[in-house]
């Protein structure tokens, strides 16, 4: 179908007459999901335009989600590129109560949210979701579909994991994170929780003669609850540090615990706050390391995402001392029941790891699943599913502070980082933000206090709140209106 470009204005430039357009005929329903658009040559033929304005107008509309490229098979509307119209109230109403609402919840609780939650649909506003509307879903099942056809589906998985997935991540680890390592050096696991105990299980088999099976270790405050919780049941013995506007306070670690013998930080986007650590912070914290034949493992949480300028190089790149444990995660990028993460070693610990994999209690990832994962990455969909994902994250965001930024003249302040999947907003003075949240949660909200971060301690006092699933700035008006009236806000 070929676009006019006699709207809108002339004023603007032609690609963006043809997106606004596409765009235009899309959410109006009359470009329909799965229906195949002109190809490049052929729309800038019929326009009189040059190839690459078309080209200008599609990257915007792919990055956005309003098309999909499928190939030799051509252009398509995407599955779900318009916005569904919104249910009625009850119908919300029921999905939230039998989704996320506790059993008490009355639709005062819930208020009149007209957004649509089915079954399977994470909270409102939920943190750490990727956006499932926007998942490939199609190829994703003919990987799965090719894969399941052979015999190591039906087999028991390698402790360590699939062979051709730790290749896949070793090679993208190189090309996208900034450093270098054999496929060997890759340990496939089923969540960071679990590669947090596969690391400190290790370097315990491994000794060191440094008390590596136990010991203090440097945990973000405020961080995310379980790895202090998981450290403390393994015998070690968490000391909190605390976060600034520069990332972890490392002189703050030197002065009170420069004797630990393990770090774990979220150096690229700081779990919870969103700062990025400095690059002093990053030698000092790396020198520290090195003296004390101390271990860092790195959670590069939300790495992928940063919407000014390039993804910041993982601290494993600068490390030249080999004493980071670089932790990612596939389920955050992709989807959440794929319940895959991975880990990447030093060179000199590999043993240590592959005794440890060996005797993990999690028994292992579903082979089947990593197969699959393992040729979305080799044939290049995962690094085009992110930079598309940050395309559509950096659009989603902004439609959320959109919808918040009336509420600051009341106290609610927003400040925005470069990059991650959540917001941070800042609560009015006075207001408790651990009660708001309670609150929130029970009206169907996934969201979270950042005191309770903080394990309790006083400071700063937000609401961490998910983006990535706002499908339009309509819906983010009236999520935000929902939670609003959920913690007890007078409506605007």
């Amino acid at each position: 179908m070929k676009p006019s470009t006699s709207t809108p204005a002339a004023t603007s430039s032609l690609h963006a007459q043809i997106y606004a357009r596409f765009r235009a005929l899309i959410e109006a329903g009359q470009l329909k999901p799965g229906q195949r658009v002109s190809s490049l040559r052929a729309l800038a033929e019929e326009l009189g335009v040059a190839r690459g304005t078309v080209q200008a107008a599609y990257d915007r509309l792919f990055g956005e989600g309003y098309l999909v490229a499928r190939g030799p098979a051509g252009t398509f509307v995407a599955e779900h590129a318009a916005p569904a119209p919104p249910p009625r109230r009850a119908s919300m109403r029921k999905a939230i109560a039998s989704r996320t609402a506790p059993r008490h919840v009355t639709p005062a609780d819930t208020g009149e949210v007209t957004i649509e939650a089915g079954g399977d649909a994470p909270a409102l506003l939920q943190l750490g979701v990727p956006a499932l509307d926007e998942f490939p879903r199609k190829l994703w099942s003919r990987l799965l579909a090719r894969e399941v056809r052979h015999a190591h589906a039906l087999t028991k998985p390698a402790p360590a994991g699939y062979g051709p997935l730790r290749d896949a991540l070793a090679a993208y680890l190189h090309r996208s994170r900034g450093f270098a390592l054999q496929p060997s050096q890759v340990f496939v696991v089923p969540a960071y929780t679990a590669g947090l105990a596969l690391a400190v299980d290790a370097l315990a088999l491994a000794g060191d003669g440094n008390r590596t099976a136990g010991g203090d270790a440097w945990v973000e405050c405020p961080g995310f609850p379980p790895t202090a919780q998981l450290l403390a049941r393994v015998g070690w013995q968490p000391r909190f540090v605390p976060v600034d506007e520069h990332g972890l306070d490392v002189d703050y670690g030197l002065q009170h615990f420069a004797h630990a013998k393990l770090a774990v930080v979220t150096p690229s986007h700081q779990s919870p706050t969103g700062v990025a650590l400095t690059l002093p912070r990053r030698v000092a914290l790396l020198d520290w390391a090195a003296q004390h034949r101390a271990w860092i493992v790195e959670d590069d949480y939300d790495g992928e995402y940063r919407y000014r300028g390039h993804p910041l190089p993982a601290l494993k790149s600068l490390d030249t001392a080999d004493r980071v444990i670089y932790c990612g995660t596939l389920s955050k990028v992709m989807f959440p029941a794929l319940r895959l993460a991975y880990l990447a070693v030093p060179l000199s610990h590999v043993d240590a790891f592959e005794a440890a994999s060996a005797r993990a209690v999690y028994g292992g990832c579903p082979e089947l699943m990593q197969a699959a994962v393992a040729e979305f990455i080799g044939q290049g969909h995962f690094s085009r599913h992110i930079k598309r994902m940050r395309t559509l994250y950096a659009r989603r965001r902004a439609m959320l502070a959109a919808a918040l930024q009336p509420y600051e003249a009341r106290g609610f302040a927003l400040r925005l980082q470069d990059g991650g999947m959540h917001l941070l907003l800042d609560v009015p003075p006075g207001r408790d933000d651990v009660e708001m949240a309670r609150r929130a949660r029970a009206a169907g909200f996934g969201i979270h206090a950042l005191t309770a971060w903080r394990r309790g301690r006083p400071g700063r006092r937000a609401l961490l709140l998910g983006f990535t699933n706002v499908a339009s700035d309509a819906h983010a008006q009236r999520l935000v209106a929902a939670l609003m009236r959920a913690v007890g806000e007078p409506a605007l």
